[in-house]
């Protein structure tokens, strides 16, 4: 029997660096096409759109695939760096 991405991913553990997260949403009146994409394109499910029309990261369980960095860093959208050393994604199978 084959193992669903679902299982296989709940086997990844994530380090969470609560003083400093790898990635921070700049301030900004109304989110760009590509960071509101952001809530429907990461595939941890990171980003959300808050009742004030805000977008927001929670880093907790981020693969660090870096599809954030590739659609709204270059804009100065967000902030994205490296989890540091010992921190963030623990890949089990992989």
């Amino acid at each position: 029997m084959t193992a669903r991405v679902e299982e296989k991913l709940y086997q990844n553990r994530y380090l969470v660096d609560v003083r400093r997260p790898h990635i921070r949403i700049m301030p900004h009146a109304e989110p760009s096409p590509n960071l509101l994409a952001m809530t429907r394109l990461c595939p941890a499910g990171c980003y959300s759109l808050t009742d004030r029309g805000q977008i927001e990261v929670v880093p907790d369980g981020c693969f660090e695939c870096a599809t954030c960095r590739v659609l709204c860093e270059p804009s100065g959208e967000i902030e994205w760096n490296y989890p540091r050393g010992g921190f963030g994604v623990l890949f089990k199978f992989g």
